[in-house]
């Protein structure tokens, strides 16, 4: 039988560096839909089956209240960085400053962003451009995607003079051709809690208790650190 993941899009390249540890372990296959995690809450409520979800702190709290996962399972996985991307073969830019953040969307020929309806970093990207009054500015310029990933690899393929993208630490460093610069400025920084929990109508509870164990355990903390995850507090 294969292990069946919803997951933010934020872990996949964790859950991709962790499974064939977890298949030796239990030989079962990992097989994971990854997404905006608005979405992947909204795939479990509509029934899409799942054995392990792995989605922002608040949302497994939500889940645990109405009885879709089991309270006991539920381990936080690390801290994501919400960040900016470029192009590979591009400078980068300078982003220590709330100033800095506004010139470069304002400059930017194109800014590729997660889903900013159900996506962590999208949300905030939303709430970022009205904080520096300049949402109206920039919308023309605005490239939305399902989730960070999809954004990340158009980023990587955009001919425009200077592009750049806003999303995930995690995302970033998954997708080849585009570069992290930094992590947005402290007046808009967003550190995300992203947590597994096992779902109670899960086929698999005890191999799903097993990747927890090694997303969150001392085996998975050099994954974890390569991938873009950071010790929660």
């Amino acid at each position: 039988m294969t292990l069946r993941i919803l997951s933010g899009g934020a872990a996949h390249a964790l859950v991709s560096r962790l499974a064939p540890l977890f298949k030796t372990r239990t030989g079962h296959d990992v097989e994971g839909t990854f997404g905006a995690v608005g979405a992947m809450r909204d795939k479990l409520l509509a029934g899409e089956p799942a054995d392990l979800l792995i989605l922002t702190s608040a949302l497994i709290g939500e889940l645990v209240r109405t009885g879709r996962v089991l309270a006991d399972s539920v381990a936080d996985v690390g801290a994501v960085r919400t960040g900016v991307a470029v192009r590979q073969s591009d400078a980068f830019p300078r982003v220590t400053s709330a100033g800095d953040l506004r010139r470069l969307l304002q400059s930017a020929s194109e800014i590729f962003v997660p889903d900013t309806a159900l996506s962590t970093a999208g949300i905030h990207v939303r709430t970022v451009l009205d904080g520096l009054q300049i949402a109206s500015e920039v919308a023309s310029r605005l490239r939305q995607f399902p989730n960070g990933a999809t954004a990340m690899k158009a980023l990587a393929a955009a001919t425009s003079p200077s592009p750049i993208g806003i999303t995930q630490r995690t995302e970033i460093l998954g997708t080849p051709g585009v570069a992290y610069v930094a992590a947005l400025p402290d007046e808009h920084a967003l550190a995300t809690v992203y947590t597994a929990a096992i779902s109670t109508r899960a086929n698999l509870p005890r191999e799903a208790g097993t990747l927890i164990a090694l997303l969150t355990g001392a085996e998975g903390e050099s994954a974890r650190a390569a991938a873009g995850f950071e010790p929660t507090e």
